[in-house]
């Protein structure tokens, strides 16, 4: 590679940054940011945005009503537009966790043994600085083949209920789309991913005295327990299709027929088709009542479209195997179960390629970590990605 070259420069600028990103990362897993906590969530954007202006990168917002803003970066380029108005690459996380107020007191930022752990740190603030120095690297050196932005949402790990909107509208105008997710631990990066709908019902029944006037009341307990049992039988595992009534809640005291009652339901499918099937059994099965006089409501609460893969999508993926090697990286392409907002943008129609952050595991638990001899390696594949796009033709 010609040293002088802006692929070049910035592969050599990226491989003298991992103490500044651990740097920006330790801050950031230190900040609160739970998905309902608004102010937390708004705190790590300020330092995105803090580090992104400082660099002199351009940084917008649009404002969230419960949930934290959604943040968006742009960095122009030199290259001339193909047709009337040139295509963004999208680079996509979010910085809400699924941690309660206070986790990173209790247990901070840390690195032992060639890993960092700390609420977050991979999943997926690890991904967020990546994005951050991504494109302070091109705005720097320049050689991006058209406009980038940087898409940091607040709300991602309870199904984007403010921020999909913002990240539809991005992707219809998307030339291409990397979501720095964490990368699997075995290095690869996700092609595939089910999508989820998360929904509550709640069971209205009557109260009564459950020993001197039994008879007069209407267990809403009774009914979800019969209603968990018909929603668990629609599981094919077979189709990938999974169904889970994982949390409960109900009744006034153990002496009363339970008035009310409530179950909340994960619902994974890979099929964009087989979502339909499987909600309008859902609803007839709330139409239903096993014990006479209960009434169920079905709210859908958040929700996630599967990523499938495309033929222009197939195509990154191809380009970024071929970046991550030259890299010195050996990456494949794999499915997950989870869920993530490239589903969004894949259902929109720009090739996205998922799961490009650093590499981690066991997100969500106190052992989360971060390997860090991954932070580099995985910015200077994607760095050299983006800069083939032109010629893998997409």
């Amino acid at each position: 590679m010609n040293a002088e070259t802006p692929l070049a420069k910035i592969t050599a600028w990226l491989a003298t940054q991992q103490p500044a990103m651990l740097a920006a990362l330790e801050r950031m897993v230190n900040t609160d940011g739970g998905s309902y906590d608004k102010a937390g969530v708004d705190a790590v954007g300020q330092q995105v945005r803090e580090f992104l202006e400082g660099q002199g990168i351009v940084v917008e917002a649009v404002q969230g009503e419960r949930h934290g803003d959604c943040l968006r970066a742009f960095v122009g380029s030199d290259a001339a537009p193909a047709g009337n108005a040139p295509r963004n690459i999208v680079l996509m996380g979010h910085r809400d966790t699924v941690f309660p107020k206070g986790e990173p007191e209790r247990r901070p930022f840390r690195i032992e043994g060639g890993r960092a752990y700390g609420p977050g740190v991979s999943d997926m603030k690890s991904g967020i600085v990546l994005n951050m120095f991504m494109l302070a690297a091109f705005h720097k050196f320049g050689g991006a083949p058209g406009p980038m932005v940087g898409l940091f949402t607040g709300d991602e790990e309870i199904g984007s209920p403010e921020g999909r909107a913002v990240i539809e509208a991005e992707a219809r105008g998307a030339r291409v789309v990397f979501n720095s997710e964490p990368g699997r631990l075995s290095g690869n990066v996700v092609t595939g991913r089910k999508g989820g709908v998360f929904s509550v019902f709640d069971i209205t029944g009557k109260a009564s005295h459950s020993g001197g006037n039994f008879e007069a009341g209407i267990s809403a307990i009774g009914e979800l327990a019969h209603k968990i049992i018909a929603i668990h039988a629609l599981t094919d595992l077979k189709r990938g299709i999974t169904l889970n009534v994982g949390l409960v809640q109900g009744g006034q005291s153990v002496n009363t027929v339970a008035p009310s009652a409530q179950g909340q339901i994960d619902l994974r499918y890979v099929n964009p088709e087989d979502r339909d099937e499987i909600m309008g059994k859902i609803h007839a099965i709330m139409a239903t009542s096993h014990v006479p006089g209960t009434k169920a409501m079905l709210t859908i609460k958040g929700e996630f479209l599967p990523l499938t893969q495309s033929p222009a999508a197939a195509k990154l993926f191809k380009l970024y195997q071929g970046a991550a090697a030259e890299a010195g990286l050996n990456v494949q392409g794999e499915f997950s179960g989870g869920c993530a907002d490239s589903g969004f943008t894949a259902a929109q129609g720009a090739p996205t390629i998922c799961a490009v952050g650093p590499v981690g595991g066991l997100a969500h638990s106190p052992e989360e970590f971060l390997e860090l001899g991954s932070l580099v390696p995985r910015a200077q594949a994607m760095a050299r990605a983006i800069c083939g796009l032109d010629a893998a033709g997409l």
